[in-house]
């Protein structure tokens, strides 16, 4: 099975065209026409210029962010890196149940949770250049001086390597609209195993985001913290990623539904059904998976004492139960 079984078909225009359509998106004219059009974008991205040249040139990371070594790690980069890396896990969750499970009523979603998942984790990357100190050497831990005992090693290659597989894997999309078919066909036939690759690449770098803190006890909670944190991670990213998934393809059908095949159209409902299922069975799944290490360690205490105890429970019945019966 192709990918042009899965969702739109691809708009195959006359190569000279399409280099035109190209040639236009490299043009500064083109934005400055966008610009005028969309003054509050406008706006919002002269203020990322500003904030970027004094991140760079002027300030610094203590200037921009207030950190110091003594508290190097900000709020962001824990949104950044851990909930983009988990919200961008629609795309190994859809292809493994599509291509790999062969459930046939996922297929027409692999191509928007591939796109998804690519914009996801090249946003990752390209943030990470903002939240670390010397962003020219983020490549040094993996060619020239690898950290092998490391986590965020194992994170940052995995990462790394699966940019570089979703790239190929979205890459017919782009070679079908030039009119590249050739390169499309060899891509496709590489779709099986660049989709296990990409499985096993998104398996193990979810779940040692989650094994960060398992070297800092100190910095959770006894009611978060435990030796499944890695487990507990793991599947809660295929509950954000399938989540992200129904949101940004309600909204793409919503408003973009007349650029879309009639098939996806006529089965779009059902799928995002299927996604929001899915999702239940996973939450609820996940909710024992949390019971499991409280019974275990026997900190039953923790739950009605202080507001530690208030905040999981609201996390607990507010943010994984409920949504199970919705």
């Amino acid at each position: 099975m192709s990918q042009h079984d899965h969702g739109a078909q691809p708009v195959i225009l006359p190569p000279q065209e399409a280099w035109g359509v190209i040639r236009s998106l490299l043009n500064p004219v083109t934005y400055l026409k966008f610009a005028k059009e969309h003054p509050i974008m406008a706006l919002i991205l002269i203020a990322g210029f500003i904030v970027t040249v004094n991140r760079f040139f002027i300030g610094g990371l203590a200037g921009t962010t207030n950190l110091d070594n003594n508290n190097p790690w900000g709020i962001w980069i824990s949104f950044d890196l851990l909930c983009g890396v988990a919200l961008a896990a629609g795309g190994y969750t859809t292809t493994a149940a599509a291509l790999i499970f062969n459930i046939k009523g996922f297929r027409t979603a692999v191509k928007p949770a591939l796109l998804t998942a690519f914009l996801g984790y090249a946003f990752v990357v390209y943030a990470l250049l903002y939240d670390v100190g010397q962003p020219w050497r983020l490549p040094y831990p993996v060619f020239w001086s690898p950290g092998t005992s490391s986590v965020l090693f194992e994170v940052g290659l995995c990462v790394m390597l699966y940019v570089t597989v979703l790239m190929i894997e979205w890459l017919p999309n782009f070679t079908d609209w030039v009119g590249m078919q050739k390169i499309s066909h060899i891509i496709h036939k590489c779709t099986i195993p660049l989709t296990v690759m990409g499985i096993v690449l998104s398996t193990m770098h979810q779940s040692s985001l989650g094994m960060l803190y398992l070297i800092a006890p100190g910095k959770m909670h006894p009611l978060w913290y435990t030796y499944q944190l890695p487990l507990q991670f793991f599947v809660s990213s295929m509950v954000a990623g399938m989540s992200m998934v129904i949101f940004e393809g309600t909204i793409s059908h919503k408003y973009m539904h007349a650029r879309m095949s009639p098939e996806y159209n006529r089965d779009h409902d059902g799928v995002m059904f299927m996604f929001a299922k899915a999702c239940s069975i996973i939450l609820l799944g996940y909710f024992f998976m949390k019971l499991v290490p409280i019974a275990g360690d026997n900190k039953w205490g923790y739950i009605f004492h202080g507001k530690y105890g208030l905040l999981w429970l609201i996390e607990m019945f507010g943010f994984v139960l409920l949504p199970c019966f919705l």
